[in-house]
């Protein structure tokens, strides 16, 4: 392992992330800093939203668990993509054409109530400190693996860099870092793949020498069986499916799109560049689990990729190839927790910070040091980092799925269903998994529900709300229909003198969020 070669890898996504960070400088506004004025188009949208969704789970943790479970696994960048699917078609363009800047001012503005906001809110916050957790984990996991340096000083790195990169220029800034480290982890992880296939297939022999001989695998996990491990698949289905969704820094990305047709057309470029990238973690986790069974024996899983260009190609070459994909899981933690310190940012800054500029700067400080405090305090379970993330998308498909897919498609959805559902949706799909890592329910199929709850915590949130609502028909908002025709038809249509004035205040440099949110109701 060449320290030196890996640092400066490290060194240089730093430099660059920066630097292109400064771009952010020219941000003066609030509606700069949280929706990039709502100027991003399609195309560099789509590269900002694989970016940041590419997280340590999609960059290390997928190989990891098919190295450790095989095929079995194969679900998760399936899952992880199809999800793109579900909101391209349910929620994508009518998020749009809300004009929110966050899903706590789309579930205000829908339901006209501030418990239901601040039930948002409060998610909003939970979904993006654990989802950032196992991101600066695995910084210091990486860090750890190819310098040797102590595991607090990856997610210490992470953590200064984007909150550098956050109160520079808010989500202007970030999003054409996030556009431009899409291709650097689509390259990272593409050039070493290359040579590791011509490698196995003893096209290339670069050490002068025979392919390196494959090593039994009897010894690693497989993937679990029966009635317990299908169910367990299902609800990863479910999860992913519909927990993409619900992550708050993906749904903030579509309220940057001029209109909902650019919408759309974002979230179909993003199935298409997802769809790329995720052919390459299974070559890594198949060549792992063939060459390298010992990491995942080990309980080093996670550090398949990095580790295995290294091992099949020796000298120089090896060392380079490591470093590229150094530098590509760098750019991926360091994305990912971008994306996510924005949205927290975002709603703490509108709900105890005033909303302007000054209050987002100042609500970026909390978003991204208390997951690094957490991290340093907990830093690891000994659970894969792409099942932790798993678990995220659990609490997002059982919370904001059911609150957007309703309050966007049935009138009848009421204040006091929503706030149900959410949190009879999020306890119970955050309550599950606790007991689980604490040995509530074993290993039999009362072990598999805990461990795995979204095949039944979604429909709860989902019946819950209706229910709910269904018992409180006198509390629909008044301006429903007039909300969902908003929603529904194309902006031209839909916008009335009012709403005009509301976008032109997005536009302004000098329009407070309260006030453009108030303006639209």
């Amino acid at each position: 392992m060449n320290a030196p070669a890996n640092l400066t890898a490290v060194l240089l996504v730093v430099a660059v992330t920066v630097g292109i960070g400064g771009y952010g400088l020219r941000s003066r506004s609030t509606p700069d800093f949280y929706v990039a004025s709502r100027t991003v188009s399609p195309l560099r949208n789509a590269a900002a939203v694989s970016g940041e969704y590419l997280s340590a789970a999609s960059y290390l943790g997928i190989a990891g668990l098919l190295a450790t479970y095989g095929s079995t696994m194969l679900w998760y960048g399936v899952g992880y993509t199809a999800g793109y699917l579900v909101l391209l078609v349910l929620v994508a363009a009518p998020l749009r054409r809300s004009g929110a800047y966050t899903v706590s001012d789309f579930a205000e503005a829908r339901l006209g109530s501030m418990a239901v906001r601040r039930t948002a809110t409060v998610f909003v916050v939970l979904i993006g400190l654990l989802y950032q957790v196992p991101q600066l984990v695995g910084a210091g996991l990486a860090l750890h693996t190819v310098l040797g340096a102590p595991a607090w000083s990856g997610t210490v790195l992470v953590t200064a860099v984007v909150l550098v990169s956050v109160i520079t220029g808010g989500m202007r800034s970030v999003t054409l870092v996030q556009s431009v480290q899409y291709w650097l982890k689509l390259t990272a992880l593409a050039v070493p793949a290359l040579a590791l296939l011509l490698v196995w297939r003893g096209v290339w022999h670069p050490g002068g020498g025979p392919a390196p001989a494959p090593v039994p695998v009897a010894h690693t996990a497989s993937g679990h069986g029966g009635g317990q491990g299908l169910y367990s698949v299902y609800s990863l289905m479910v999860a992913t499916f519909l927990g993409t969704m619900g992550l708050p820094h993906v749904t903030a990305r579509f309220y940057t799109n001029p209109d909902g047709r650019a919408a759309r057309r974002t979230t179909v470029g993003v199935l298409g560049l997802l769809g790329v990238f995720y052919l390459l973690p299974e070559v890594y986790g198949a060549l792992g689990r063939r060459y390298a069974p010992g990491l995942a024996a080990a309980g080093r899983a996670d550090t398949e990729v990095l580790l295995l260009p290294g091992h099949l190609v020796p000298g120089a070459t090896g060392q380079l190839l490591t470093a590229l994909v150094v530098a590509g899981a760098f750019a991926a933690f360091l994305s990912t927790c971008s994306g996510l310190a924005l949205s927290v940012a975002a709603v703490l800054s509108q709900d105890l910070f005033g909303g302007d500029v000054r209050g987002f700067r100042r609500a970026a400080a909390p978003a991204v040091v208390v997951p690094c405090a957490i991290a340093l305090l907990l830093p690891g379970s000994g659970m894969s980092v792409a099942h932790e993330v798993g678990l995220v998308f659990s609490v997002a498909a059982s919370t904001f799925c059911p609150l957007l897919v309703l309050g966007i498609w049935w009138r009848r959805l009421t204040a006091a269903g929503a706030v149900a559902g959410m949190v009879v949706g999020g306890g119970l799909s955050a309550a599950a998994p606790t007991l689980a890592l604490l040995g509530v329910g074993g290993c039999g199929r009362a072990g598999a529900l805990l461990a795995e709850p979204a095949a039944w915590s979604v429909p709860a949130a989902f019946l819950t709300m209706v229910g709910v609502s269904l018992l409180t028909p006198g509390r629909v908002p008044a301006a429903a229909s007039v909300m969902l025709a908003r929603l529904h038809l194309p902006e031209a249509l839909a916008a009335g003198p009012a709403d005009r004035s509301a976008a032109d205040g997005d536009r302004s440099s000098s329009a407070p969020v309260r006030s453009s949110r108030d303006g639209r109701r």
